[in-house]
């Protein structure tokens, strides 16, 4: 991914909150045909500074055996985007752009098929997505459940290389920026008004 130095995010704290609170990701990798994607939920947890991904998908996706390749892999995490109009800035000589934040993670994945370590991987999922939903899951039958698991495959990727993205007009003046956060603040659409409170939390346009 392109990155010019000041929209890149270093702080590996940062990185591990947006990947963990966007987890609706791309997982891409090599097949014979050229690069195959799926959009897939992805769990992600900080273990010893080291990022770790994890999750599932249908055992009919074809994926899961590109998985067991060896090959790299690329998991792309994307957040909140905007338009940016140039009649926000104080120099009227600008023109359009599109703020937006974005981490790739790149890594060698394996693939979980083992019923507990798997089921545990079933219960990760609810508890980060439906915790409410879990005593209902629990109270079903094991036939059920495990059945259930027969239809998936779990996977787990360490990274081995992160890319992280935050391009919120870091190359504007503090007037400027400040302008692009008061006028997205105010949408509606919260993939818009999410770039304003990601460049707050940057400490941009102060």
């Amino acid at each position: 991914m392109y990155i010019p130095e000041f929209n890149r995010v270093r702080d590996q704290a940062d990185t591990v909150s947006f990947v963990q609170a966007n987890p609706f990701a791309i997982l891409v990798s090599a097949s014979d045909s050229g690069p195959f994607a799926t959009h897939i939920p992805i769990l992600a947890r900080d273990v010893d500074h080291q990022l770790v991904l994890h999750g599932h998908m249908a055992k009919a996706n074809p994926h899961w055996r590109l998985l067991q390749g060896g090959q790299e892999s690329l998991a792309i995490f994307h957040g909140p985007h905007a338009y940016i109009s140039p009649s926000l800035y104080e120099s009227r000589e600008s023109v359009p752009t599109w703020n937006y934040a974005a981490v790739h993670v790149y890594g060698h994945a394996g693939v979980v098929t083992e019923p507990e370590p798997l089921m545990e991987e079933v219960r990760e999922i609810i508890h980060a997505f439906d915790p409410a939903y879990f005593a209902q899951w629990s109270a079903l039958s094991d036939k059920f459940r495990y059945g259930m698991l027969k239809q998936i495959v779990g996977f787990e990727m360490v990274a081995t290389r992160i890319e992280a993205k935050f391009k919120i007009s870091q190359n504007r003046t503090k007037k400027d920026q400040a302008a692009v956060i008061a006028s997205l603040g105010q949408s509606t659409d919260s993939a818009v008004s999410g770039i304003a409170r990601l460049m707050q939390e940057q400490g941009l346009g102060v």
